[in-house]
């Protein structure tokens, strides 16, 4: 099971992951820059979603 909250703000991460007939999210269609893992905790990487809130700053504070 996928953890619902963001490993970066804490807040729920609207994960969808193997939710319904298809198991999409909204972050399929997203791209992640690298750098946005640094800021997950080691016990956090692979097992917890960054949300959609914390990736649109990071992108918008890194100018992508």
């Amino acid at each position: 099971m996928v953890n619902k909250y963001c490993p970066i703000c804490k807040e729920e991460n609207e994960c969808m992951t193997g939710a319904g007939e298809h198991g999409n999210c909204w972050c399929d269609a997203e791209k992640f820059p690298n750098e946005i893992f640094e800021l997950v905790p080691a016990e956090s990487k692979r097992k917890h979603c960054v949300c959609k809130k914390c990736l649109n700053t990071y992108k918008e504070e890194q100018k992508i």
